[in-house]
C-alpha cells in the first residue's frame, strides 16, 4: 500500500474514530504504564510493553502526526470520546499475510467508558473500514479469552462467530482459560450491514 495525506475520520453516536494528533500522546503514555484495569482483560498473559517500546511507539507515532502521513490501509485509530480526547484505540494485525487473513483488535482503556456501547460502535465502524478499504480480506478474525466476558458478548453483538474453542490455553492468575477465535466473513458482514455499519448507527433506536 502507498501512504496518503488524507485525515481519516468515521464518527459514531458516542465515539470517533481518527488519526493520531499530538495531545494523543501523553495520554497513551499514562495508560500503557502497568497497573491499569484494562490490563487484566487485555491478553493478560503476554508480557505488556516495557517503557522503552512505549517510548519506540510514540515516537513512530509522532513522527506520521509531523509528516501527517498514514498508510492508505490505517493498522490503527484512535478510539476519541464526544469531546475528540483519546480514550483507545482499534487496530489489525495479520493472522496470515499469505492468505490475507487479518484478525481486528480494540482496546478503551477507562472503565468509565465500558459498558456503554462505544466498543460496539468503534468495532463496528473499524471491521466495516477494512473491509470496505481492502477487497482481499475475506473475512476479519477477533481473538480472545474466555475471561473476557465483554469481548465475548461484543464479538457476538456485531455478527462475529465463534469458530474455535482452545481449551485451557490460557493461564491467567495461575487459572486456566480457554482461548477463543470469533470470525466473520465479508459477506455475512454487508448481508447484516447492507447499507454499511454507520447506517445501524443512523436508526432512532441507536443513537
Amino acid at each position: 500500500m502507498q501512504d496518503e495525506e488524507s485525515a481519516i475520520q468515521f464518527a459514531g453516536c458516542q465515539i470517533i474514530l481518527r488519526d493520531w494528533r499530538q495531545d494523543d500522546l501523553g495520554i497513551h503514555r499514562y495508560w500503557a504504564a502497568p497497573d491499569h484495569q484494562w490490563q487484566q482483560l487485555d491478553a493478560p498473559y503476554y508480557a505488556k510493553p516495557t517503557p522503552e517500546e512505549t517510548e519506540a511507539f510514540i515516537a513512530k507515532a509522532q513522527a506520521a502526526i509531523d509528516a501527517a502521513h498514514w498508510p492508505q490501509l490505517r493498522r490503527r485509530l484512535v478510539i476519541a470520546d464526544e469531546q475528540n480526547a483519546y480514550i483507545g484505540q482499534v487496530s489489525w494485525y495479520w493472522i496470515s499475510e499469505e492468505t490475507y487473513w487479518p484478525a481486528v483488535g480494540i482496546v478503551i482503556y477507562d472503565p468509565a467508558h465500558w459498558g456503554q456501547g462505544k466498543g460496539y460502535e468503534a468495532l463496528g465502524l473499524w471491521s466495516d473500514y477494512l473491509l470496505k478499504a481492502e477487497p482481499k480480506f475475506a473475512r476479519l478474525d477477533l481473538r480472545t479469552w474466555s475471561g473476557n466476558h465483554g469481548m465475548m458478548r461484543l464479538a457476538e453483538k456485531l455478527g462475529y462467530q465463534l469458530e474455535a474453542r482452545f481449551r485451557n490455553a490460557r493461564i491467567v492468575n495461575d487459572a486456566y482459560f480457554d482461548g477463543l477465535g470469533y470470525g466473520v466473513l465479508r459477506e455475512e458482514w454487508f448481508s447484516r450491514y447492507p447499507q454499511g455499519f454507520a447506517a445501524q448507527l443512523a436508526k432512532p433506536d441507536q443513537c
